[in-house]
């Protein structure tokens, strides 16, 4: 027990005057004349006694009356911590990502956390709380209430220990001041373990919430499995966690109009399919049906009627395979001599090729380096017997290695570069044996770096990085049999389809995506996103026939986003929610010394006050001492 004013308890002393006047027998006895000596002293000697009695109680409850008294004004009191009249600062991580979503027993389990908070604090109370993306700091409850309610879900997530670190952040540099730390969220499982730094300034309490269910179903991906000439077949990847569901109702609807339905069984994981007519415009929406979280159950993707890739081909040597490869589907194939190019061309095309020049004019150098300055792709495709100075000057000003020398010996094309962003998507499996090409004479580069295909001596035989690319060898049927290789196409189509960025059926939030848009803009316009009535102005490079967006930080939701051209519409975009959240497996904690668990934020807040809090004792030494006032009186009154 403490006191607030311990100085008062120099009043005890005062408790020496009842004490002293009840030890001098201040008082005189009446004199009563009796006729009978014998009974009269028997009076006397029963009076004497009583009163002594009498005395000694009233003395007891008057001090303690006035110790009561004295007590009362002292004001006691009593804490569960030796640091109550400390400053006490508290500081809450509400982690608000999707798989918040999971259902609690008083609904989403975010909002239990929130109602816990809103229940606890009253207006008066100050506080930090922050989240993925927002951050309320030394506020009241009543300043950030609706801000609260109305708190969303967050796309991204802080890891544990990023999340632990920013709150400390956050407290004072009073070293004498209690710091809580609390970090509210269910604690999904990662690929790495929960680990945090011990810190004795700070005390870390993790708040595990509970969801009821621990099933959960998700829309992973959207892709094209078939195409013909009549139709495109896409396909539905799903997956699952918990126990077998059967007849799960997957439904496909373009804009609001229901297209098609269908039911999967499914385990751990399902695939289904769709089938859309080509030559149409298709906005599409997947939904299924799920109690568990909701933002993992829409996806959406578009098929936009896309703009043809230009290539073009200045040629010294055969451009079959080309003519062949580059179709009118897709492409929109232009092919000239080196001796008639007619340079107003270029600046309209995608791609270029040099197909095996043997010297490249001054005139040609520069506006290929204008060229892929204003976004174009350059592929060289070196010629058996090439004027050195003029290649190096060109290779000098696209940023590519020099060329130092020739061998003509057999060399066979033995590795792949499956991490080549041309190579990233093109192999379901990676080769480790496969027909090696060969080519019979090819050129040593200053640098192997960024090589896409290598001879078996690691020398490059295909290389290119930032839209230029070189062959370092012929590739004619007289020095090489590549052409007649599998090798040839992936590589071929994937470069004149990076040339343009044509949208994809969906992006992901929270990637870095670069998406090109085949228009010509005014040198101050720009294209923004529309959704909802909002518009949004994404970063974007602008060339002369095409305009690169960059999307990161936007959008925030997903959904499918018209790109605008002021009142023009150009595109259509999807995007969709990373799958991250989506399955439901949690870190099994348990007490240690660096932290305290709970599964209620309100009884750890409730553990964080109470120790914090004192009870005071001053109104029970009041009622005593009332209690000792009326006994005393009770004592005097009645007892003879």
């Amino acid at each position: 027990m403490q006191f607030k004013h311990p100085e008062l308890l120099w009043a005890l002393l005062l408790l020496l005057i009842p004490i002293i006047i009840h030890l001098f027998q201040l008082r005189r006895f009446q004199k009563v004349a009796f006729t009978n000596v014998k009974f009269l002293k028997n009076v006397k000697l029963q009076t004497r006694k009583s009163s002594q009695i009498k005395k000694w109680l009233a003395l007891i409850t008057r001090l303690l009356l006035m110790a009561c008294l004295v007590f009362a004004f002292a004001q006691p009191f009593t804490t569960n911590s030796d640091t109550f009249n400390t400053k006490n600062e508290t500081v809450i991580y509400l982690d608000n990502s999707f798989s918040m979503q999971a259902k609690g027993n008083n609904g989403s389990l975010l909002n239990e956390a929130i109602q816990d908070i809103l229940k606890s604090y009253s207006d008066q109370e100050e506080l930090t709380i922050f989240t993925n993306d927002n951050t309320y700091r030394n506020t009241s409850i009543k300043a950030i209430n609706n801000d609260l309610i109305k708190l969303s879900h967050s796309s991204t997530q802080l890891d544990y220990s990023s999340a632990f670190l920013k709150g400390k952040q956050f407290f004072s540099k009073d070293e004498t001041s209690v710091k809580n730390l609390v970090l509210v969220s269910d604690f999904q499982q990662k690929d790495k373990p929960l680990e945090f730094t011990a810190d004795s300034s700070v005390t870390l309490r993790l708040v595990q919430p509970k969801a009821i269910y621990s099933n959960n179903i998700s829309i992973d991906s959207v892709y094209i499995d078939k195409y013909t000439n009549e139709n495109t077949e896409i396909g539905i990847n799903l997956s699952h966690l918990g126990e077998p569901i059967k007849n799960v109702s997957v439904a496909l609807h373009n804009n609001e109009e229901l297209v098609a339905k269908t039911s999967v069984d499914i385990a751990t994981e399902a695939k289904t399919t769709f089938t859309i007519p080509n030559n149409t415009s298709f906005n599409g929406v997947l939904s299924i049906e799920d109690a568990s979280l909701q933002y993992d159950n829409s996806f959406y993707f578009n098929i936009n009627l896309n703009d043809k890739i230009k290539v073009l081909s200045i040629n010294e040597a055969s451009d079959n395979f080309l003519r062949k490869l580059y179709t009118d589907d897709e492409f929109i194939y232009k092919s000239y001599d080196y001796k008639s190019l007619d340079y107003s061309n270029l600046e309209s095309q995608n791609l270029i090729i040099l197909n095996e020049l043997e010297t490249i004019s001054n005139a040609l150098i520069s506006a290929l380096k204008a060229f892929k300055s204003d976004g174009g792709t350059v592929l060289i495709i070196t010629s058996g017997k090439l004027n050195l100075n003029s290649y190096n000057q060109l290779l000098r000003e696209l940023d590519l290695p020099y060329i130092t020398s020739q061998f003509k010996s057999e060399k066979r094309i033995t590795t792949i570069n499956y991490d080549h962003p041309i190579l990233r998507d093109a192999f379901y499996t990676r080769i480790s044996n496969f027909q090696y090409p060969k080519v019979n004479s090819y050129y040593a580069l200053s640098s192997s770096s960024n090589a896409i295909y290598s001879y078996e001596d690691s020398n490059p035989f295909l290389i290119g990085k930032q839209k230029a690319f070189l062959f370092t060898s012929a590739i004619n049927s007289k020095n090489s049999n590549f052409k007649k290789s599998p090798l040839i196409v992936p590589a071929l189509y994937n470069i004149a389809k990076q040339s343009l960025e044509i949208p994809k059926l969906y992006y992901s939030i929270g990637n870095a995506n670069t998406i090109d848009i085949n228009t010509t803009i005014g040198q101050d316009a720009i294209l923004s996103f529309e959704k909802d009535g909002k518009k949004t102005i994404p970063l974007q490079q602008t060339f002369s026939k095409k305009v690169s967006l960059i999307t990161g930080d936007y959008p925030k939701s997903s959904g499918i986003i018209n790109v605008m051209n002021n009142t023009v519409l150009l595109k259509k975009l999807s995007f969709n929610y990373k799958r991250n959240e989506s399955n439901l497996t949690y870190y099994n904690l348990s007490n240690n010394n660096n932290y305290t668990i709970d599964t209620s934020l309100s009884s750890t807040i409730e553990t964080i006050k109470s120790n914090a809090s004192i009870n005071a004792l001053w109104k029970w030494f009041v009622i005593f001492a009332l209690v000792f006032l009326i006994i005393e009186m009770l004592i005097l009154k009645y007892p003879k």
